[in-house]
């Protein structure tokens, strides 16, 4: 009995022990395990987020690394990848260019290799340029980049603009390549790299041409089976997944590529519990920020046809320790964050700047919801009290100020709100100091074209989720049912005395809003078919061309200061009245207050009353083709009445 016991606790162990590598098909030969990590947006450090009500300390690429590490001991021969978007999104990105911190961190914890998504070009090419040569000139262990459908496209003239022809050496110096060739546990994987549609068009500063997604997949796939003789062909695609599964473009992708045996998705945060397969294909995606570490086994049958074996999602969380070298590494970064970009606005990394009662909405949820928020509320304030702080006695009014969701990359939660949690929720971009941040500029619009954005908002935003607006100084209505490009049933400006004044559609007014958003403005009439337009102008109604021209300037510091999206959100924080010494965000923000009403009334009255040019002239054609209609019908019946006639 003991014997037979022995053998069975043998026998069992040995299944346990190797069953993570036993293909699930019968007759397999060959296995892989593939960690693989999206959307990081320099998340080095844990944070806190909303989780229905409770905050939870989450992340953390020093616990990432234990995961890794424990993962790697079971399963030496695994494969660390990356789906892009690792820049931009918390202080760290602030020495993206002059440092590379992503990419050096990321070969000390083993990615093998990574792609590059729309945020790698937020600092535009030169930026770019010099994070690959940061990183190159490091001498550190770096991961592999794959970028296959980047094309450097020349001029007229048959050249290369400088930028681009430095990003070009840059790219052949560190070594970025279409594709690259690994083997891991006896498997030969072929790996490459694609920039979607949807991503592309949020890069619009990166000088670069992204070319078509399809097309290049076929290409590489083509040289990689056919040439490379691989086993296993990867694609590591800044694509996404959607809802709609006729926008999905990874989805897509892998329909039209069916060879792709494995798709790690980027670029919509997706968190996938579970794979989506389509036909062969295995698409992971482990959301954003390091929240989660995606743990994929795959197994060869011997008809050489590659199957899920196991798939999950690995919680990054304060139940795992810290690795001690990726802390002393993140601490080292965190001093030269201090001294080459925080010294220069008087602020320290982990200062406290205020303190919250409440929590705002958790990041994932912001701009889902087509309504007011509490935090677009909180920030769009923010930026008027910033300019009338930096401005002092030369101050001119602003009317409204203009903040998308799309700009909006982190919240707050409950508790004390640091410098760098205020970073990261405006994080996005640089201005033309060459310094971190999205500047404000000051841009008039006539009190039309005000409506105009409210109509962006309202008929726009359930088409492009990043075009949802949070306005201050500005109140409107619409109602969802009514006729796309006429939703907006009114519209009025709110001043800072709490009254309310119509506005005047010829009359110009003083608007607010950040760099980007105001570049992105021309997105307006591609979206609504040129129905809708917006044209930032100067105070005396010049149309803009040169929007870097417009940027607020801290008056008051005698420095001329360019007033960072993130500091204005900063310096009204600290506006505001203090506790012990910290100040507290009033419960003002904790409610919303109607700047942005919905009626969701189906009477047809409400339906078609106020209509506007657009609706008028969607009307005039309704009833041209209704009285055609009923023109044609009364002739066939005239006309079948006299047939009965002269049958008669």
């Amino acid at each position: 009995m003991k014997k037979y016991l022995a053998v069975c606790l043998s026998t069992l162990i040995m299944v346990l022990g190797f069953s993570t590598l036993t293909p699930s098909a019968e007759g397999g030969d060959k296995a892989l395990t593939i960690l693989f990590t999206s959307d990081l947006h320099d998340r080095f450090e844990p944070f806190e987020i909303n989780q229905n009500g409770t905050v939870v300390d989450v992340g953390g690429y020093a616990r990432l690394q234990n995961a890794i590490r424990a993962e790697n001991k079971l399963k030496p021969e695994l494969l660390l990848i990356d789906a892009g978007d690792f820049s931009m999104g918390t202080l760290f990105q602030s020495i993206y260019a002059s440092d590379a911190p992503e990419l050096r961190i990321m070969g000390q914890m083993g990615y093998d290799v990574v792609t590059l998504g729309n945020h790698e070009f937020d600092f535009r090419a030169n930026g770019l340029t010099e994070s690959l040569k940061a990183a190159k000139q490091s001498g550190d262990k770096l991961p592999q980049i794959v970028a296959s459908n980047v094309a450097f496209a020349k001029d007229k003239d048959g050249n290369l603009t400088q930028s681009l022809t430095n990003l070009q050496q840059a790219f052949r110096d560190y070594g970025v390549k279409d594709y690259t060739v690994l083997e891991r546990n006896g498997v030969k994987i072929g790996i490459f790299g694609l920039m979607g549609e949807d991503a592309a068009s949020k890069a619009p500063m990166s000088e670069v041409e992204f070319t078509d997604v399809v097309e290049n997949a076929k290409r590489v796939v083509a040289i990689l089976k056919q040439e490379e003789k691989v086993d296993l062909v990867i694609c590591l695609s800044h694509l996404g997944t959607w809802t709609d599964k006729s926008k999905s473009e990874d989805e897509i992708l892998a329909e039209k590529v069916p060879e792709i045996n494995v798709l790690i998705s980027g670029h919509t945060h997706t968190k996938l519990t579970q794979p989506i397969l389509v036909g062969k294909t295995i698409i992971g995606s482990a959301g954003e920020y390091g929240e989660s570490l995606g743990v994929l086994q795959i197994a060869q049958a011997s008809n050489k046809v590659w199957s899920l074996d196991t798939y999950q999602l690995k919680a990054i969380d304060n139940n795992l320790d810290s690795d001690p070298e990726i802390v002393e590494t993140i601490e080292r970064y965190k001093t030269i964050v201090q001294e080459k970009y925080l010294n220069n606005f008087d602020m320290k990394f982990d200062d406290i700047l205020a303190n919250s009662s409440f929590n705002f909405v958790s990041t994932p949820e912001i701009g889902k919801k087509h309504a007011e928020d509490t935090l677009g509320n909180l920030i769009s304030d923010a930026y008027i009290y910033a300019v009338k702080k930096a401005e002092g006695t030369d101050y001119t009014p602003i009317a409204v100020a203009i903040v998308p969701t799309g700009t909006i990359r982190g919240s707050f939660v409950k508790g004390d709100i640091t410098v760098a949690d205020t970073f990261a929720v405006s994080s996005l971009g640089i201005g033309p100091d060459n310094i971190s941040g999205y500047p404000l500029i000051s841009v008039y619009l006539t009190g039309k074209e005000l409506k105009t954005a409210c109509e962006v908002d309202a008929s726009i935003a359930p088409i492009m989720n990043d075009a949802q607006l949070y306005m201050s100084g500005m109140n409107f209505t619409f109602n969802p049912n009514r006729l796309i490009f006429n939703k907006v049933t009114e519209a009025s400006l709110q001043t800072a005395d709490g009254s309310v004044e119509q506005i005047k559609d010829t009359e110009l007014y003083r608007v607010v809003v950040g760099l980007y958003s105001a570049q992105m403005l021309s997105v307006v009439g591609d979206k609504s078919f040129g129905l809708l337009s917006i044209v930032p102008k100067t105070k005396d109604g010049t149309p803009i061309t040169d929007f870097e021209a417009q940027i607020v300037r801290d008056q008051s510091s005698g420095r001329q200061n360019e007033v960072k999206e993130w500091l204005a959100i900063a310096e009204y924080l600290k506006s505001f009245n203090q506790v012990n010494g910290v100040a507290q965000i009033p419960p003002y923000y904790q409610e919303t207050h109607e700047r942005k009403r919905i009626d969701t009334t189906h009477n047809v009255l409400a339906l078609l009353s106020h209509p506007n040019k657009i609706a008028l002239a969607v009307y005039f054609i309704v009833l041209i083709i209704l009285v055609g209609m009923i023109l044609i019908i009364r002739l066939i019946v005239t006309r079948q009445k006299r047939k009965r006639r002269l049958v008669a």
